[in-house]
């Protein structure tokens, strides 16, 4: 039985109470509920996060396994490192940290993804975030040229443990630049995992890899657990980080 949750004063299940592989929906952990900052940060700390479709109500999820990507194992490809290298040395462009947060988390729900013939991002989504954001709960990282934002990423911190929501691009490769800052910052500051949720191939070919969620949630409590980051400026000797 998936349970419904009746307003923001009703708890939200562990993760472990989630609809088994055998199931119409894997990983569904309840339904219902609110998307005030409170319950999102409660969800985040139990591994569980909100996704749902317009006309839906709000879906709660912990899939097992998880995919997630570990700063350590991150694997940048020739080509990659090419356009890293040029990002860095070019006049003109730069990676900022939160200047642009709804233009960011707009992006993302604009983006035209393969295969989707709508996005899970809606209104009520980029406004209850939006509304984290102002609160410091979640970040953005960007990637600017010419003044112009070119694309970027945005996900959620808890202590030291980021969870990446979605990424979106204008520009050529500035999703995979955003994301290979994000790699040094998080190397840089201690962050030892970064969640991604569901399986994508995309996601593999920078070193991503699926874990049982028993694993996941030891990291989840290890990270949130510890100092939250104060700093979120970036600092161009942060892609030292990844050998530049």
């Amino acid at each position: 039985m998936i349970r419904w949750l009746r307003g923001p004063g009703d708890p939200l299940p562990a993760a472990r109470f989630a609809l088994g592989a055998d199931s119409e929906a894997p990983g569904l952990v309840a339904a219902g509920g609110d998307l005030g900052t409170t319950r999102l940060r409660d969800a985040y700390a139990k591994g569980v996060f909100p996704w749902f479709s317009e006309g839906q109500p709000i879906l709660w999820w912990s899939p097992d396994p998880r995919m997630v990507l570990l700063p350590a194992e991150f694997k940048l490809s020739r080509s990659l490192r090419k356009t890293v290298r040029r990002f860095i040395a070019a006049p003109g462009c730069e990676i900022r940290i939160d200047t642009a947060f709804r233009d960011v988390i707009t992006g993302c729900a604009e983006a035209s993804r393969k295969g989707e013939p709508g996005t899970w991002i809606g209104h009520e989504m980029i406004d209850a975030y939006c509304a984290w954001h102002a609160e410091g709960g979640t970040h953005s990282v960007e990637a600017w040229i010419d003044g112009e934002l070119a694309g970027g990423l945005y996900g959620v911190a808890l202590g030291r443990m980021f969870f990446g929501e979605s990424m979106f691009t204008r520009v050529t490769d500035a999703s995979k630049i955003a994301l290979a800052a994000l790699v040094a910052f998080c190397r840089g500051n201690h962050i030892e995992t970064i969640d991604c949720q569901q399986r994508t191939s995309h996601l593999a070919a920078f070193g991503g890899r699926e874990i049982d969620r028993d694993e996941f949630l030891e990291r989840v409590e290890a990270g949130r657990t510890q100092p939250a980051i104060v700093d979120w400026t970036y600092d161009l000797r942060l892609w030292r980080e990844l050998g530049f």
